[in-house]
Formats: C-alpha cells, sequence, structure tokens
C-alpha cells in the first residue's frame, strides 16, 4: 500500500534551478500540485488549498516570477518553469502526484510530461486551456494571431494595469466581486514587465498537438461554458487527444471555474481524484 507523508500547513521557500520558489501546503494523503495561470500567482488557488486538505495534501506553486517566488531574469520560459516543477517534485520527494494546471499551468504540466515523463504524476487536470493559443494555419481554435500578441506585448510594456483589467474582463462569465478583483489585481501586480512579456510570448505561441496524444496517465479536462476568451470545442479538442480523457462543462464559468463555481469545481476535482 502507499503510504504518503503527513504534510502540515506551511509558507516556506524552496530553491530550484537557481531560483527561490515559493509555496504553500496543508493537509496529508495524495499530493495535489496547483500551479497558476500566466501573470497570476498561487493566491488564487486560496480556496482549494483550504477546501482540500481535509482529505489531501493540497500544494501550491508560484513560477518563478510570480507571486512571491524570486524575480529572476531568465528561466520564463512554459520549458524553463516545467524544469522547475521537476526540482520542486524532487525537493519535496513527491510521488503519485495530481497535478492541476489552470491555463497556462496546464501547458507547464504538459510540457513535464513531455520531458521528464508521468513516474511521479498519477494524473492531470486542465482547467480551460487549449493545446496550443495561438492560429496555425491547420488548427481551428487559436486565439490570437502575430498582431494580437505584439498588442498584448506591447500592452504588457505600456500599460499593464490596462492588460490585467483587459484579462479580468475576458475570463470571467459575470463580473468579479470586489475581492475577487482585488485578489486577482494583487497577484498580477507581483508579477514585474519584463516577465509578462516574455512568457506571455512562449504562453501565446506554444503546441502540443502532438504531445497530448502521448499522455499515459488520466486527464479531467475542466472548461468554461463562456466564450469571451476561448471555446468549449478547444477544450473539447484537448480531451478528444488525449487517450484517457474525462470532460467537464461549468455552465456558470468563463475561464476561472475554481473561482466562479468553487463549491462546483472542488466536487468534481474530488471526484476525479477519488476514482483514480
Amino acid at each position: 500500500m502507499l503510504v504518503w507523508d503527513v504534510a502540515v500547513s506551511a509558507m516556506p521557500y524552496v530553491r530550484c534551478n537557481g531560483a527561490d520558489l515559493y509555496y504553500e501546503e496543508r493537509g496529508s494523503g495524495r499530493p495535489i500540485v496547483l500551479l497558476h495561470g500566466v501573470m497570476a500567482g498561487l493566491g488564487l488557488f486560496d480556496r482549494q488549498v483550504s477546501d482540500l486538505s481535509g482529505e489531501y495534501r493540497a500544494v501550491a506553486l508560484d513560477f518563478r516570477g510570480h507571486g512571491r517566488s524570486e524575480k529572476t531574469e531568465l528561466g520564463h520560459t512554459i520549458a524553463g518553469y516545467a524544469r522547475d516543477l521537476s526540482a520542486f517534485l524532487d525537493r519535496l520527494d513527491l510521488e503519485d502526484v495530481v497535478v492541476v494546471g489552470w491555463s497556462m499551468g496546464a501547458l507547464v504540466s504538459w510540457e513535464y510530461v513531455d520531458r521528464f515523463g508521468t513516474d511521479r504524476i498519477r494524473a492531470l487536470v486542465d482547467v480551460d486551456m487549449e493545446a496550443s493559443r495561438f492560429q496555425w494555419a491547420d488548427y481551428d481554435h487559436g486565439i490570437t494571431d502575430l498582431d494580437g500578441i505584439r498588442e498584448t506585448l506591447a500592452l504588457a510594456q505600456r500599460d499593464p494595469w490596462s492588460l490585467a483589467e483587459r484579462a479580468t474582463e475576458q475570463v470571467f462569465k459575470e463580473p468579479p466581486d470586489d475581492e475577487t478583483r482585488r485578489l486577482l489585481f494583487d497577484e498580477v501586480s507581483r508579477t514585474p514587465a519584463p516577465v509578462k512579456s516574455t512568457i506571455l510570448f512562449d504562453a501565446l505561441t506554444v503546441d502540443y498537438r502532438e504531445v497530448l496524444p502521448e499522455i499515459d496517465v488520466p486527464m479531467l479536462v475542466c472548461a468554461g461554458a463562456d466564450e469571451k476568451r476561448g471555446t468549449v470545442a478547444a477544450a473539447r479538442h484537448v480531451a478528444d487527444l488525449v487517450p484517457d480523457a474525462t470532460f467537464e462543462l461549468f455552465e456558470e464559468s468563463g475561464h476561472c471555474p475554481f473561482l466562479e463555481e468553487p463549491e462546483r469545481f472542488d466536487r468534481v476535482l474530488r471526484r476525479f481524484v477519488d476514482g483514480l
């Protein structure tokens, strides 16, 4: 029988590939590692870390350059973050892990599997992320082209607060309450403009259509029904590409079902994890 180490509530740093990465964890049991989106931070997972800790070891990580992690000059690519994730799992000696990746966090989880395999991974959860965000000629689900990328990167340098406001308008089905808006802006403000520009370019141009069919662990794909940012079809396409995938639609959500429908999201996640 597999036995997991007991973890207590903690808010430490761990050194990974030359960067001090901030993380929080609570609880004991099967590890669930929560990975945030671009320009965001682990603070958006406060409810999940708290709610899941009664049954699992809930761990949330700030990528380098984000949240409370070290603001390094180098390493801000999806591949770099995947290498950091590998070092993080090694340093915490985490095994049999369920990795929950929201938006860019899902890209990092797929890159990790492509580079390092699934020896430490029991399952993956994709929270509203498509196989690629770019409008490739042979791909129907992209959300941006070169002009859109140029506009986004320019805004990150010229007016990052407007970029944060635009992102807020796009990712929620309904306007968020003041508390959620403050939380989002607090997290986004922690990511320096040079980091924003660098990781945004990579996140908007990577393509995992060839990686997803090779994933050999179960995946839960969660999609918000609101399509201001992306489409349900794009998320279903991910589920279609992964050999062992389950699809769950959140009718009252946009890009952030864990914030917009937190009770249902946690219930769906528990059901998936308990069924592994």
